[in-house]
């Protein structure tokens, strides 16, 4: 009977045994899922961001670079009339992006971009040849891409 008993023991031991592997195996194939799905996620998620539509910002950096050629002409004292009037004409052209680029409907912003549009074309007929007058005529642009920057960004 001692025998018996003993046997027993051996497959009730080995029976536990068998089962905390199964559930070891079971808990890391469940982390194994966790992580796989996590990352299928993480894909679709990156996926979706970089999809979204980079004009916006590409005519607010174009915007940017040609003021702030304009803004380093006057630092340098290098006010060039016919590099100042390309970067006036840009910043004219971009303009006209805005509205139709950022799709927003509400009229202050459409009013916001239609007085940057304005600013743009009186400082291009304004025609600075030098310094002074050239921030005389990027003064109002600047303070017409501040304050839509205050309300919209």
């Amino acid at each position: 009977m001692q025998g018996l008993s003993k046997c027993s023991a051996r497959v009730i031991l080995t029976v536990l045994i068998d089962h905390q592997r199964a559930e070891s195996m079971r808990i890391a194939l469940l982390i194994l899922l966790g992580l796989a799905i996590g990352v299928m996620g993480t894909v679709n998620v990156m996926n979706v961001l970089s999809a979204r539509n980079p004009m916006p910002k590409a005519v607010m950096t174009t915007m940017d670079y040609h003021m702030g050629q304009l803004s380093h002409a006057l630092k340098a004292d290098h006010c060039d009339a016919a590099s100042t009037q390309h970067n006036l004409e840009r910043l004219q052209s971009t303009a006209t992006d805005i509205v139709p680029v950022f799709d927003i409907p509400e009229q202050p912003f459409t009013d916001a971009a239609g007085q940057l549009k304005t600013r743009v074309q009186q400082a291009l007929q304004a025609a600075p040849v030098d310094c002074a007058t050239l921030a005389t005529a990027i003064k109002p642009i600047d303070e017409a891409c501040k304050s839509c920057h205050q309300k919209y960004r």
